[in-house]
């Protein structure tokens, strides 16, 4: 033995603390020293509904576990993105297996032409594709692409409707901006924000009256082909062939932003399964299988003006990236593979029910419009076609009530103006935990109303 090493014997005991046990509120404590809100997206903050939002260690299936240990049944699902619920077998040895080889080469793969072919041959209509990260950027892709193509500058939405936080879009949004009481975000040049014109959802008369003012100058209809951003509020009949017809007429795009919407309610997208051809669709979240991916697809005729083909140009370093590809193909496989729609409408419709009898039964007004397994439930006596109805919501109650269902050990989204997700790993047995605990928090906040009074 050296003589620099001490004999064994005489090193010091180890005095070393067991590791900290986590907490959420201690999580939160030191985030927020360090990112902005303590929150990398504003709607986890838990501003909407009060307290401290939650952390999570793991999920599987249906379930999420608390870095405390503790088991919720989740209804948020990634905002959506879970289709399959946490960590689904096929999808993680997927992208494991592409992990092995190479987490992102910034280079072209056979993967990524296999996906694109895969999405082309189930959305009518989507001719041609390009993959992007998220969300955001499929919508600023279709803007700008549209932009480019007609060379006209002005894009109609609806209010209410979120289309990811780039510049153009955030004129009288939804999601975190609605929830956060934000009418339209700092940061947004008033030059680009008068680039874009706002109709109530649902309503053809306004559309008409702004195409007779300003049709010559209209780039793109862009829409959600069901709002899930303020809420789930369903397109009224007629409403999507209205606006097909509003886009032929003046000679703008019709975008529809189907990233909540995509492969939701059956094996392509909503328009497709309504008849309705958009120019141009967005899509992200489900075709992600849970990592960040997106894509804008339409007509060749109008995808062809992008980069490297046409003058309009978008780029991505991780654009077709490798892992997020390998979840996506394994995503869309398991969706051809078992189509679980038909009992996703079951339980989405067994879900509103529930939940509508146990509000009846203490006494409190709640509709919860849904499609598919996409839910809201709303603190309303009516169910909403638009923002001003859905802003006549009880956010307080809503706020309560979240907090009452976390306690019972489900996870909503912490927000009145979202959408909740039943996932094809969801059971009828989930479904009705769920309407259990939403009796015991109902009957909970009706206390709570009746001591407030």
């Amino acid at each position: 033995m050296s003589s620099l090493t001490p004999p064994r014997s005489r090193l010091p005991p180890l005095t070393c603390p067991p590791p900290p046990v986590l907490s959420s509120a201690a999580l939160f404590e030191r985030a927020q020293r360090v990112i902005p809100g303590g929150v990398n997206s504003p709607v986890r903050s838990f501003r909407a509904v009060g307290g401290e939002p939650v952390y999570m260690v793991s999920g599987n299936g249906s379930r999420l576990v608390t870095v405390e240990g503790r088991e919720l049944i989740d209804y948020c699902c990634s905002w959506g993105a879970l289709f399959f619920g946490h960590a689904r077998a096929e999808i993680v040895e997927a992208v494991a297996k592409a992990a092995r080889n190479g987490t992102s080469f910034g280079a072209n793969t056979a993967a990524e032409v296999e996906f694109a072919e895969q999405l082309t041959r189930l959305v009518p209509g989507l001719e041609m594709v390009r993959l992007v990260n998220s969300g955001t950027e499929a919508v600023m892709t279709a803007v700008r692409l549209a932009r480019g193509f007609t060379g006209r500058p002005k894009i109609l939405k609806f209010a209410g409707c979120y289309h990811g936080h780039a510049d153009t879009v955030l004129v009288q949004a939804g999601s975190g901006l609605l929830t956060g009481g934000i009418a339209a975000s700092g940061g947004v040049p008033p030059a680009l924000a008068s680039e874009v014109f706002v109709a109530p959802y649902n309503s053809l008369e306004a559309v008409s009256g702004l195409l007779q003012e300003h049709g010559d100058g209209l780039a793109a209809i862009l829409v959600e082909p069901v709002a899930a951003n303020m809420g789930v509020v369903c397109p009224t009949s007629g409403f999507l062939e209205g606006l097909r017809q509003a886009a032929n007429r003046c000679g703008a795009l019709l975008i529809f932003d189907e990233v909540i919407t995509g492969f939701r309610f059956g094996p392509t997208t909503f328009g497709a399964m309504q008849g309705v051809t958009p120019d141009l669709v967005c899509l992200g979240k489900i075709i992600g299988g849970g990592l960040p991916l997106g894509a804008v697809g339409g007509r060749a005729e109008v995808m062809r003006f992008l980069a490297p083909l046409g003058p309009v140009y978008q780029a991505g370093t991780l654009s077709g990236n490798p892992l997020a590809v390998a979840a996506g193909l394994a995503t869309l496989k398991l969706i051809e593979a078992e189509r679980p729609y038909q009992r996703l409408e079951q339980l989405g419709e067994r879900m509103a029910k529930g939940l509508q009898d146990a509000a009846r039964d203490v006494g409190i007004p709640l509709i919860c419009p849904r499609v598919g397994g996409m839910f809201t439930p709303f603190f309303l006596g009516e169910r909403p076609s638009s923002l001003d109805e859905v802003k006549q919501a009880d956010t307080e109650r809503f706020a309560t009530f979240f907090r009452g269902m976390l306690a019972e050990g489900v996870y909503l989204p912490p927000a009145q103006f979202e959408a909740g997700f039943i996932s094809a790993a969801h059971s009828e047995l989930d479904v009705e935990a769920c309407i259990h605990a939403a009796r015991t928090a109902l009957a909970a906040s009706k206390t709570l109303g009746s001591r407030e009074t």
